[in-house]
């Protein structure tokens, strides 16, 4: 993402793709930016709490039930499922060894965006179509 900025790189991102740039830029007022070290854990599977995170730069590991996943690089995002529905993380993700890097959205910042703005509703659901159709093709 080094030589894009931050509106620019997440309109890329299929949970963003479409939006207006007052939209974007409204999310991006209400989000912050994390860094992890490496090999420190983000979220914990079963943790009560929610929001979206999107890798900036570096990686993560990822476990679901004990099995590994495939590992998060610039572009991915997750938290996206808690961030809808509130349940508990389905997901533990790690740092990886370079550190990582976020851009995060709380489930509050992410509520009142939603209400104001149909078209992000309408782009999330898009996006979590898409990766549930993905899923399914792979079993």
């Amino acid at each position: 993402m080094s030589h894009e900025s931050l509106p620019q790189f997440l309109g890329k991102i299929d949970l963003f793709e479409g939006l207006s740039k007052d939209t974007l830029s409204d999310l991006i007022e209400r989000g912050t930016t994390l860094k992890v070290p490496a090999g420190s854990h983000v979220i914990e599977q079963g943790a009560h709490d929610a929001g979206l995170q999107v890798v900036l730069e570096g990686s993560a590991a990822v476990e679901v039930n004990g099995v590994v996943r495939e590992p998060l690089e610039v572009g991915d995002y997750f938290g996206e499922i808690s961030l809808i529905d509130g349940r508990p993380r389905s997901a533990t993700v790690v740092a990886g060894p370079d550190g990582l890097t976020t851009f995060a959205l709380s489930a509050l910042a992410f509520e009142p965006v939603v209400k104001e703005n149909p078209e992000v509703a309408q782009t999330l659901l898009k996006a979590l179509t898409a990766r549930i159709r993905s899923l399914e093709s792979q079993n």
